[in-house]
């Protein structure tokens, strides 16, 4: 990173710019270890699959039927001369005038071309008349049609789903290299804030939610997540939770304490007890706007607002990031044109996040607020439902029905 990104900034970022600073950070790599295919589920393919053969490696059917010499098409009626289950290999040639039954993932006997489904043909004895004639090489599986040798099927830094596993069974591959998840330590912080299950004693105390989103989107995008729940505002108590989190996470985020009350330890513990790298503080978004990420040796600490709808927005929009780098993965948020179907007014020069319905209709993403409440940045029900986070830049202060505008996909 260059030295201009290691100064602290004096006063608030852009979004742009804040983003452009987590884009440069040079990452250690993560550690690698082998897992068993089906256990490999959610992590992150540290190397390239490449097919070491074709796959067919001969021409085998697709269908039930007939196989037999196109060039035969036109005489009506062909002698069946074998039987070709799948899974052995008939001796049989097909010759003119011929043809073998043929079964699905058989291979395609010699001197055959074409198959010819059972649906299209009356069997009469030891013949097959031709009632529905098929193209040339129909329901033919050629070689290399599903991949061909030296291909690169699966490219290192995607997350292993369903369809990578099944690829890395039919390879005969057991065993898959794989990057270590990342360990993230949330925590929420504030002394009116209660935990689950504890007993309110006073109408000032409010029940946290964002412990345990945060650790639900983390999970989500296949973390390991230490909970600490809820640590009371004073410094130590702070300070200790960061201080023990930095030694087994990777991430360490916490909720509340970043903006300029007498009671907002966390951003001072962060820059004078940690003597972290601070990598921004504030930047000019709205919900969020106070957020702080900072730097110790190779570990991030990232310094949420205490609403519910803020932190949740901004854990989306710089934590994930970091853990995409983190992991080694090639995942980003995702980002899609829509087409407005309400208005929206923007106040003031920031970059907003404003949660929206959103619908795919006809290959096209629309969105509208109906539903959504206005209010603070503690609305965290206006993410339920198929929601996105509609962006309005800096530049703009007013979307109107019918323009084209850009959402984050939740």
């Amino acid at each position: 990173m260059s030295k201009d990104m290691c100064t602290v900034k004096k006063t608030f970022i852009s979004y742009d710019e804040s983003m452009n600073i987590l884009n440069s950070l040079c990452l250690k790599e993560k550690n690698t270890k082998k897992l068993f295919i089906s256990d490999a589920l959610g992590y992150v393919l540290a190397t390239d699959i490449v097919a070491s053969s074709n796959s067919p490696e001969f021409p085998t059917s697709a269908m039930d039927g007939y196989a037999f010499k196109y060039e035969d098409i036109n005489l009506g009626s062909l002698q069946i001369i074998d039987y070709n289950p799948a899974g052995s290999i008939v001796s049989s040639e097909v010759v003119a005038g011929t043809c073998i039954k043929t079964f699905t993932g058989s291979l395609m006997p010699k001197g055959s071309d074409t198959l010819i489904p059972i649906e299209n043909v009356t069997v009469d004895n030891d013949m097959i008349i031709i009632n529905e004639e098929v193209p040339f090489e129909f329901a033919t599986r050629k070689i290399g049609e599903n991949y061909a040798k030296d291909e690169v099927l699966i490219k290192g830094g995607c997350v292993i789903d369903f369809a990578q596993i099944g690829v890395l069974a039919s390879l005969n591959i057991v065993q898959v290299e794989v990057y270590e998840k990342v360990n993230i330590t949330v925590a929420s912080t504030g002394s009116e804030i209660l935990d689950l299950g504890e007993i309110q004693t006073n109408d000032s105390q409010i029940r946290s939610s964002n412990h345990l989103t945060l650790e639900a989107i983390a999970k989500k995008y296949g973390a390991n997540v230490n909970q600490k729940g809820v640590v009371k505002d004073d410094k130590q108590s702070i300070l200790n939770l960061i201080q023990d989190s930095l030694d087994n996470s990777d991430i360490v985020v916490t909720t509340g304490g970043v903006s300029v009350g007498d009671y907002d330890f966390v951003k001072d513990i962060i820059k004078d007890e940690l003597n972290a790298e601070v990598l921004f503080q504030g930047v000019l978004i709205k919900p969020g706007q106070h957020i702080i990420v900072a730097k110790k040796d190779n570990k991030f600490i990232v310094g949420l607002p205490g609403f519910a709808y803020s932190s949740t927005v901004t854990f989306i929009l710089y934590v994930l990031p970091l853990l995409f780098k983190l992991k080694n993965s090639r995942e980003k948020l995702k980002i899609v044109e829509v087409n407005m179907k309400t208005n929206f007014s923007k106040k003031g020069n920031k970059t907003t996040f404003t949660a929206v319905n959103l619908t795919l209709s006809d290959g096209k993403y629309y969105c509208d607020l109906d539903g959504k409440k206005n209010g603070t940045s503690a609305i965290l029900t206006n993410l339920l439902g198929n929601s996105g986070l509609l962006i309005c830049s800096e530049g703009e202060q007013n979307i109107s029905i019918g323009d084209i505008a850009k959402v984050l996909v939740i």
